[in-house]
C-alpha cells in the first residue's frame, strides 16, 4: 500500500526537486547579498570602509533641511548643521568604500569562479546530489559563522568559504534538472531556479533592514546571518536525504562508450564566446545594482523607507518577469529555433534599459515605478541564457561548460562593480551607478543582438534516417533543439553499433540528431 501511495505521488517529485533546489539557492544568495544591506551596521561595528556626513535619525525630511548632509566633506562642519538646535547630520561609516567593494565582490568572486569550474568538471563524473549536499552544507555553516565575526578579515574569510560552497549550486543543480525535466519546459525550469539569485537578493532588503533594526537579543545585524544559515542547513539536509541522482540523458552514446568531445572546441565556438561575453556584461549591470541599491537609496533618500518597495519590486515583479521570460522562450523556440531564445534576450534587455536609467534618475515614487518596469523585462535573461547554453553543448561537457561559463561571467560581472567607487569619486555616486547599471544593460542588448545571428534558426522537418525513430525525430525538430555543434566524423559514435541498452542502430548519424540532451 505504501508503494502504491508513492507511485501515485510520484508526479510531485519533479516539482519537489525544483522547490528544494530553488529554496536552497535562495538561502545561499540571501547570504551572499545580505552584506549589501547590512554593510553600514557591519562597518560601524567592525570598523571598515569610508566615513561621510549623513542625515541622522531625527524626524526631519530632506526638503526641510537648510543644507543636505552629503554636501559636507569635513567632519566638524558636518556636526554644525542643525535646525533650532537639533543636529540633523552625523559623521560615521556609510558602508561604502573600497573595503566594502572588495568584501561584496572580489573576495566572493575569486573563490566562487574557480570552484565553479572545479565542481562543474566533477559534476560530469560523480554523483551530483551528494556533491550538492556537501556544497549546501558548506555555505550554510559559513553563513552561520558570519554572524559571529569580530574582525573585518573574519568576514572576508567566511565569504570566501561561503563562495566555495555556493559555487556548486548552479552547475550541479542545472545538470540535475536538465536530466529530469523535458526539453519543452527547460527555459521555464531554469528561469525559476535561477530566480533564486533575485529571490535571495530581494529578501535581503527587508531581512537586512528590519531584522537589524529589531536588534533581537542585542545582536543587531548578526541575527540575519543566523536565520539564513539555519534555513540553508535545513535545505542541505533535505537535499542529502530526499533527492536521488537522476539518470544522465544520453547524447548519441554507443554501447562501447561515450562520444569523444573536445571541451576546448565547444568553448571556442563563436556563439558560445559571444553569449558568454554578453551575459557577463549584463551580469555586471545587475551586480552593480545588487551591491549598491540599498546604499544608494539610503544616501539619496535617507528620509524615505524603501525597504519593502525594493522587496516588492525584486520579488513580485521580478518573479513575473522570470516566469514570463521562460514561457515566452519555450513557446518561441518550438517554432523558431534556438535563435528565438537569444532574440528574447536582446528584446527584453532593450526594453529594460531606459527604465533602469529612470530608477536611478527619478525621485523615490517614479524611481520605484520605473524600477518595477525595468525588472519585469530585465529578469527574463538568466534562465534563458542557461537554457540556450545547455542546448548548444553536448552532455559529456555540459556541467564543465556551465562551470567555465559561470567562471567568466562572474569574474567580469562580479569584479567590474569594484570600479563604481573610483568612478563615483570622479563623477559622483549617482552617475557611477547609472553607468555601470543601466549603461551595461544597454551594452548587453547590442551584444545579445549580435549573438543571435550566430545561432541556428528553425530546422525543417526531414525524412527519418534508417534506424531512427521517426516520431522522436519529428518531436526533436518541433522542440527546436539544435545541439549540432560537431560536424567531423571523429566526434560521432562508430557506425553500425548494436541496439544494446536502449541505443539505436546507427547507419548514418547527423550530430543534431545524435546530440539530444
Amino acid at each position: 500500500m505504501q508503494s502504491s501511495m508513492m507511485e501515485k505521488l510520484g508526479f510531485l517529485y519533479k516539482p519537489y526537486v525544483l522547490a528544494v533546489l530553488t529554496i536552497g539557492y535562495i538561502a545561499g544568495e540571501l547570504g551572499h547579498y545580505l552584506i549589501g544591506v547590512t554593510s553600514k551596521a557591519t562597518a560601524i561595528e567592525l570598523d571598515y570602509g569610508d566615513q561621510a556626513c549623513q542625515q541622522n535619525h531625527t524626524d526631519f525630511l530632506r526638503h526641510e533641511l537648510p543644507a543636505q548632509c552629503a554636501e559636507f566633506i569635513i567632519e566638524h562642519e558636518c556636526h554644525q548643521q542643525h535646525i533650532n538646535g537639533t543636529v540633523y547630520c552625523e559623521w560615521n561609516y556609510n558602508g561604502l568604500g573600497l573595503e566594502y567593494q572588495l568584501l561584496a565582490g572580489p573576495s566572493f568572486i575569486a573563490v566562487f569562479t574557480v570552484m565553479g569550474v572545479v565542481l562543474g568538471v566533477a559534476a560530469d563524473r560523480y554523483n551530483r546530489v551528494r556533491m550538492l549536499f556537501v556544497c549546501t552544507l558548506v555555505f550554510a555553516v559559513a553563513i552561520l559563522l558570519q554572524g559571529t565575526v569580530k574582525e573585518y578579515w573574519h568576514l572576508i574569510l567566511l565569504r570566501m568559504v561561503m563562495a566555495a560552497g555556493e559555487a556548486g549550486c548552479n552547475p550541479l543543480a542545472t545538470g540535475i534538472m536538465s536530466d529530469i525535466f523535458p526539453e519543452s519546459k527547460r527555459a521555464l525550469v531554469m528561469a525559476i531556479f535561477n530566480w533564486g539569485i533575485y529571490g535571495g537578493y530581494g529578501i535581503a532588503f527587508p531581512v537586512g533592514r528590519y531584522i537589524t533594526k529589531l536588534d533581537i537579543g542585542g545582536l543587531g545585524w548578526r541575527v540575519c546571518y543566523y536565520g539564513t544559515g539555519v534555513l540553508a542547513l535545513i535545505m542541505a539536509v533535505l537535499t542529502g536525504t530526499t533527492l536521488r541522482e537522476p539518470q544522465r540523458q544520453s547524447i548519441g552514446e554507443d554501447a562501447a562508450g561515450k562520444v569523444k568531445v573536445n571541451l576546448w572546441k565547444v568553448l571556442m565556438q563563436p556563439r558560445v564566446l559571444l553569449l558568454m561575453f554578453a551575459a557577463s556584461i549584463r551580469h555586471s549591470g545587475g551586480m552593480t545594482f545588487a551591491y549598491n541599491a540599498d546604499l544608494y537609496y539610503n544616501i539619496y533618500f535617507p528620509d524615505v523607507d524603501l525597504g519593502w518597495w525594493l522587496f516588492a519590486v525584486t520579488i513580485g515583479i521580478g518573479s513575473i518577469g522570470v516566469v514570463v521570460g521562460g514561457i515566452v522562450s519555450d513557446k518561441f523556440v518550438a517554432k523558431m529555433g534556438i535563435r528565438s531564445r537569444v532574440a528574447c534576450l536582446a528584446v527584453s534587455q532593450l526594453l529594460a534599459t531606459p527604465f533602469a536609467f529612470g530608477s536611478v534618475y527619478y525621485e523615490p515614487l517614479w524611481a520605484m515605478i520605473t524600477l518595477g518596469i525595468s525588472y519585469f523585462f530585465a529578469e527574463m535573461w538568466f534562465g534563458i541564457v542557461f537554457a540556450v547554453l545547455v542546448e548548444i553543448v553536448p552532455l559529456q561537457v555540459r556541467s564543465t561548460t556551465i562551470g567555465v561559463f559561470l567562471f567568466v561571467m562572474n569574474n567580469i560581472g562580479g569584479n567590474l562593480p569594484i570600479l563604481v567607487d573610483p568612478l563615483a569619486k570622479a563623477i559622483g555616486y549617482r552617475g557611477s551607478v547609472m553607468f555601470f547599471y543601466a549603461g551595461f544593460y544597454g551594452i548587453s542588448t547590442v551584444l545579445f543582438f549580435i549573438t543571435m545571428f550566430f545561432m541556428d534558426g528553425p530546422k525543417p522537418a526531414a525524412a527519418p534516417t534508417i534506424g531512427h525513430d521517426p516520431t522522436a525525430h519529428a518531436n526533436h525538430v518541433e522542440m527546436g533543439h539544435e545541439n549540432n555543434t560537431f560536424q567531423p566524423d571523429d566526434y560521432l559514435p562508430p557506425p553500425h553499433t548494436n541496439g544494446v541498452n536502449g541505443h539505436r542502430n546507427i547507419v548514418s548519424v547527423r550530430p543534431s540528431e545524435s546530440s539530444r540532451l
